[in-house]
Formats: structure tokens, sequence, C-alpha cells
């Protein structure tokens, strides 16, 4: 499989199949496709699609193979933002935000992932449940907004506004922390609690996520009388 990741700040993963190479997509994601692709949706069990519903994706994951010859199909991100391609193999695996995936090679496999302290589910701004993404294949995430990546040494710290962590490698650990001060609380903007990642691994932060934007919006929307 061929790929290219084209047209941010509206981007679009193009990928180019060999005869019987198939890609799975989240419900919706395919933007167009060459005649010779064949679709069949699939739940892949119970488990799975519970697993991928409280994730934030749809139950069920349609599966694309090219027949009869090389194929071409493409997956379009739902918000304005960034795709990355991600090389997953046993050991090393990504965790990342819901509704991050995008698309993968059927050697990928989806699951949840879920915060092991209560305060970090509450308030860390990813909720108790994350994606995690382990297997054998190529996976694409849709991000919000530019994505800065970061390697982190073990032990070394980010400190990041909720919502802001887009993905992070499993070997990382995810935790909370208040801020610190009643008028940094009351005054700062910033909310009661900062997520903390801490190292060793690579993170990857957004700078537009989706309930930013809608907290921005939200005043300029007419309500109804």
């Amino acid at each position: 499989m061929r790929y290219s990741i084209e047209g941010e700040p509206l981007p679009v993963v193009i990928c180019e199949l060999e005869s019987g190479e198939s890609m799975a997509t989240e419900s919706g994601a395919m933007a167009w496709m060459s005649n010779n692709m064949h679709m069949e949706t699939s739940g892949g069990g119970i488990g799975k699609m519970f697993g991928r519903m409280v994730s934030g994706e749809s139950m069920f994951l349609n599966y694309y193979t090219a027949q009869g010859g090389p194929g071409t199909i493409a997956f379009a991100s739902s918000f304005p933002g960034s795709i990355r391609p991600y090389e997953i193999t046993p050991g090393n695996e990504i965790v990342a935000q819901k509704k991050a995936f995008l698309a993968s090679t059927t050697g990928v496999e989806l699951s949840i992932a879920f915060q092991k302290k209560l305060g970090t589910g509450f308030f860390g701004g990813e909720g108790f449940i994350m994606q995690k993404l382990s297997g054998n294949g190529i996976a694409f995430l849709e991000f919000d907004g530019h994505v800065k990546e970061y390697t982190l040494q073990p032990g070394q710290q980010m400190i990041i506004d909720t919502g802001y962590l887009a993905a992070m490698d499993s070997t990382c650990a995810i935790d909370i922390q208040t801020v610190k001060g009643v008028k940094n609380v009351l005054f700062g903007g910033e909310g009661l609690f900062n997520t903390v990642i801490t190292g060793p691994g690579r993170i990857w932060l957004q700078t537009m996520p989706v309930p930013q934007v809608a907290a921005c919006i939200r005043p300029y929307i007419p309500t109804g009388k």
C-alpha cells in the first residue's frame, strides 16, 4: 500500500492498493474510490463493537478491498486539522483521543484504553476511555488543527491544558494536577485541572480542539426565542 496526504488544513489521505489489499475505516470516512474497490461492513464481534462504541467510534467498520487489479481509495478528515500516519508494530502502540481513528491496514487492532486513576478519568480532558491501536500495519489518525510532536525522556513531564493531548505512545503515563493558587483558578481562565504526561515516549499535541472551537463560537450563535 502506498499513500499520500494532501490538502491541509482540510486534509485527505489517498491510498493506492495492490490487488487483494484491504483497508479498514470508520463509517463515513471514505471520500472517493476507484470502481474496483469492494466494500464490506463488519462489527468483528460483540466485544469489539462495544469497545468501539464507548471509545467514540461507530460500532461497525467498513473494509475496502481492491479486486481484479490495483485500486485507489481516499479518506477525508472530518474537521480542519491534520492526518498523521503511524507505523504500528508489537511493542509500538499508540493511545489516542476519542474519534481520532480514520483508517488503517487490516493488521491494526482498534481497542479501548481505560485510565487507571479515577481523577484522570473525570478531569483529565480525555475521560475514562481513549483509543488504543496495536497489532501490525499503518494507521491514519485525524487531529484538530496543527500537530506538534515531542519526545519525552524517562521521567520527563509535559503539562497540557485540557483537550490539547491528541495522542501518545503507550509507554507514556497520564495523570492530572490541580492549578495552584486561588487567584489563578478564579481569574486565570485555565480551569481547575491540567493533564500531566510523563515519559518515556512521544506525545502529539493539537492546536485546535473541537470543544475549544465550539466554546469560542457559541456566543455568536443566535438562540431561538
